[in-house]
């Protein structure tokens, strides 16, 4: 067992580590009214697990379609609907049993039935795990940009049991590591040189090392919410390769890829455009790429793509401020702060002259 701890003062909660449902949450067993949200396969997988740690209640569960293309306003107000009818009260606990999309989601709705009410988070993908699980960040999509409708709502609790990852698509394992080479890249070079280091280990999934990894990037990510819980300032740099990377799901279309892999595109051309500054050196940005792929990890955006198609989704990301598009760039190999004058033509020059 593994504990970190998000320090929010009233709203403050713990991660909870380990590779057993089990030993999680002790603390549950007096919930009397429990709805989970998942999707059908996690719920085939481990729905029936966690129903133990609420021995007093009559678990209920909804499941959403599997897939970040129905992480929507029509998903956020099915879910309402089923609460509605359930006539589920303001004492529910919400379980959100899933990926990404299970926990954003659940978060959003908890933030609005009946004004607020209690969820926790179990996350089922690594990246769920090591990124989007902790700190409060919930939402859904728009066809015009990704996570553009949402709240900061904290859970209760995050329960993060390691074995599950031993289900998980070897793609969607792979997504989660572009979240953990983030962490390293933005502020932490020593971990970058732990993951190449234990690059074999971490992809037979040996237990101590899983733990390990998870953990650090939960403290990581903890002890920036807990200074900058709604990003105002340094919890921006969390978004390292989002800014692309956004641009690239919304512009395939939510769900073609998955959000790790554009964010791992998203890393490369943020270092293309830092070595064209001359922040990064050639060596240090293959270092990067060479990590990425070591994952299988894409590092080249779609071939249509152009670097005018990203514009426009970049115009509407959540970093910009006075009409100008802000990006997360390396300063150095392993620090990362927030540019504000990066210029169109700019972006067109580097990303026209074989930089990817």
């Amino acid at each position: 067992m593994q504990k970190v701890d998000v320090q929010l003062g009233e709203r403050s909660y713990t991660i909870s580590i380990d590779n057993n449902f089990a030993n999680l949450a002790p603390s549950l067993a007096a919930r009397q009214q429990v709805v989970v949200i998942s999707n059908s396969t996690v719920a085939s997988l481990y729905l029936a697990a966690i129903q133990p740690l609420f021995p007093a209640a009559n678990v209920q569960h909804f499941l959403v379609p599997d897939g970040e293309e129905y992480k929507t306003l029509s998903s956020f107000e099915q879910v309402l609907t089923f609460l509605l009818q359930q006539h589920v009260s303001r004492d529910v606990l919400l379980v959100a049993l899933g990926g990404g999309v299970i926990g954003d989601l659940t978060g959003f709705v908890a933030a609005c039935y009946q004004r607020g009410v209690a969820f926790i988070q179990v996350p089922t993908t690594l990246l769920s795990q090591v990124d989007s699980s902790v700190g409060g960040k919930t939402a859904v999509n728009h066809s015009l940009g990704k996570n553009m409708i949402g709240v900061f709502n904290q859970p209760e609790q995050v329960l993060i049991n390691t074995s599950v990852l031993s289900s998980l698509p070897a793609r969607e394992f792979s997504a989660g590591m572009a979240e953990v080479i983030k962490y390293a890249l933005i502020s932490d070079i020593d971990f970058f040189h732990w993951l190449v280091q234990y690059q074999r280990q971490i992809k037979q999934l040996e237990p101590a090392i899983l733990a390990k990894m998870i953990a650090h990037c939960c403290q990581m990510k903890a002890d920036i919410v807990s200074r900058d819980e709604t990003e105002q300032g340094e919890r921006a740099l969390l978004n390292f390769g989002h800014t692309f990377g956004h641009a690239i799901e919304a512009w395939l279309g939510y769900g073609r890829w998955l959000h790790g892999e554009a964010v791992a595109v998203g890393m490369v051309m943020a270092s293309q455009l830092a070595q064209a500054r001359g922040s990064l050196t050639a060596e240090q940005l293959h270092r990067i790429i060479s990590l990425l792929q070591a994952f299988n990890l894409p590092t080249q955006p779609p071939t249509a793509m152009k670097i005018a198609d990203f514009i426009p989704f970049m115009k509407r990301d959540k970093k910009v401020r006075n009409g100008c598009i802000r990006f997360v760039l390396p300063t150095t190999f392993g620090q990362v702060a927030v540019v504000d004058d990066v210029i169109e033509a700019e972006l067109t020059e580097v990303f026209t002259n074989g930089h990817y």
